[in-house]
């Protein structure tokens, strides 16, 4: 992922930040301060592009997530040395001048940045590099954002569709590259220089509060640790229960880099000597869901056609979705009569978050009671979730919808009721965000109709669609196929 340049007496490398606003386990910055040596300050660039957040959906509290970090990252940058310039910039396309005009600026014989996978990105790196190489400035790409860069292939030669042995060749690949190097780059970058901080610039994209969820790399990096510590134990028996809210709830600070799964790692390596082998079940659970995100990553690196909003099974693009602009509208709001799914859309519009096991939920009733395309949903998460990663957004949509690698057999259709009274017993997750439904008793909060017919309420809505007949509707459709 590197080009060298020629070594000279005055080599000065710069580095390009992107998802990974981060001291602690950057490659990227680990090789451009090594270079550059502790005295000498590094030049690092920030660039913000808010059409290229419209275009890609980017949530407002999403954004507003990223915003108020980077305001506490420019304090720590200053301090450790790092010489930070932020510039919003009109469209991605030009991003290659705005590189090179900062590498000629800062006299740079290299940069540094931290891949990023999607195809869009991957064109406009390969735009960089080409036109930093034709000025003599070599690029040099690190692969600080996943624990397993997008390598890995069956016995024959191709990428892994399925994830079972994916996740086995992971798993087997960190275990060979713990016992080569260990853990790699931990410690945040050490300098005995200091600069003065940044000036972070108004940027016109809409924000919506995000201050639920703290920011700081200090910060963030304390929620990572006192999950691992306190709470992972417990994460295979109540990972599926919303109620309980006790999932980690870090997956926004994956998506944005505030975090990098490589310290995921190092704290969990810690519970077994033998790891990533022997360790307990809960955190053998979490450590696959990790695996789970890169499997994704590795998907859209790897799959072109799954950034232009085509389905992972070529031939399930044929589908013949509904067109039902109120039925659509119903679910977005949460207002379908079935409470488990009406709980997780309000969750997600007043939280910008939803509980992961929800997401399936939703989605699948999206998919295959309603028969609305996937895609339809698959944006509303992505303009809606504080983690929105298109990676796994789009694999968890593909999942559901049967169209994706290793997805649901597409004849595993969700009962929503049968499975809000496996996930949500009590209802305690129900009422918290179905207020309407606060009194209902326990024996009826998965299936209330019934019960708010007799006392002659019509505050919440009855069922907008019977399950049954709708799942045959789905099926057909499918087999059609």
């Amino acid at each position: 992922m590197s080009s060298e340049a020629p070594a000279t007496a005055s080599a000065r490398a710069g580095l390009w930040l992107r998802h990974d606003l981060r001291l602690r386990s950057n490659p990227a910055l680990a090789a451009a301060a090594k270079l550059n040596g502790a005295e000498q300050p590094i030049p690092a660039l920030i660039l913000l592009c808010p059409q290229q957040m419209h275009e890609h959906d980017w949530a407002p509290i999403k954004w507003d997530l990223y915003y108020r970090h980077l305001h506490e990252f420019v304090k720590s940058a200053a301090a450790a040395g790092i010489a930070l310039s932020i510039q919003v910039i009109e469209s991605w396309q030009v991003a290659p001048k705005a590189v090179k005009r900062f590498a000629e600026q800062q006299q740079l014989s290299e940069v540094h940045v931290n891949v990023e996978y999607p195809l869009h990105e991957v064109r406009r790196d390969r735009a960089v590099k080409a036109l930093l190489e034709q000025q003599g400035v070599a690029w040099h790409g690190h692969h600080g954002n996943l624990v397993v860069p997008p390598v890995l292939t069956t016995q024959t030669g191709t990428i892994y569709q399925k994830f079972t042995p994916f996740a086995k060749a992971w798993r087997q690949h960190l275990r060979e590259q713990l016992g080569h190097n260990g853990l790699p780059f931990m410690q945040p970058v050490e300098r005995r220089c200091k600069v003065a901080a940044a000036v972070v610039p108004e940027v016109d994209y809409p924000r919506q509060d995000s201050s639920a969820w703290v920011v700081g790399e200090d910060a963030v990096y304390q929620q990572l640790q006192g999950y691992i510590e306190e709470r992972v134990t417990a994460y295979a028996a109540e990972r599926d229960l919303p109620g309980l809210d006790t999932t980690s709830r870090l997956s926004p600070y994956w998506e944005l880099g505030m975090l990098s799964p490589w310290q995921a790692v190092q704290q969990l390596a810690q519970l077994s000597p033998d790891f990533p082998d022997a360790l307990d079940q809960g955190p053998d659970v979490w450590l696959t869901e990790l695996i789970w995100r890169e499997f994704y990553q590795h998907l859209m690196f790897h799959v072109p056609r799954l950034n232009y909003g085509k389905a992972f099974l070529k031939h399930t693009d044929a589908m013949q979705w509904r067109e039902d602009a109120d039925s659509f509208q119903r679910w977005c709001e949460g207002r379908t009569g079935f409470p488990i799914v009406d709980a997780g859309m309000r969750q997600l519009a007043a939280e910008g978050w939803m509980h992961n096991r929800v997401r399936m939920i939703v989605a699948h009733f999206l998919v295959k009671d309603l028969l609305l395309d996937w895609r339809l949903g698959e944006q509303f998460f992505m303009r809606h979730l504080i983690d929105g990663s298109f990676p796994a957004n789009n694999g968890g949509w593909q999942w559901s919808a049967s169209t994706g690698t290793d997805a649901a057999p597409y004849f595993r259709v969700f009962n929503p009721t049968l499975q809000s009274e496996k996930v949500d017993p009590d209802g305690s997750y129900i009422r918290r965000w179905v207020k309407e439904l606060a009194d209902c008793p326990k024996q009826h909060i998965h299936a209330p109709g019934k019960w708010l017919k007799d006392r002659k309420r019509s505050d919440y809505p009855q069922p907008i669609v019977d399950h049954k007949v709708a799942r045959e509707r789905f099926l057909a459709a499918f087999k059609a196929l």
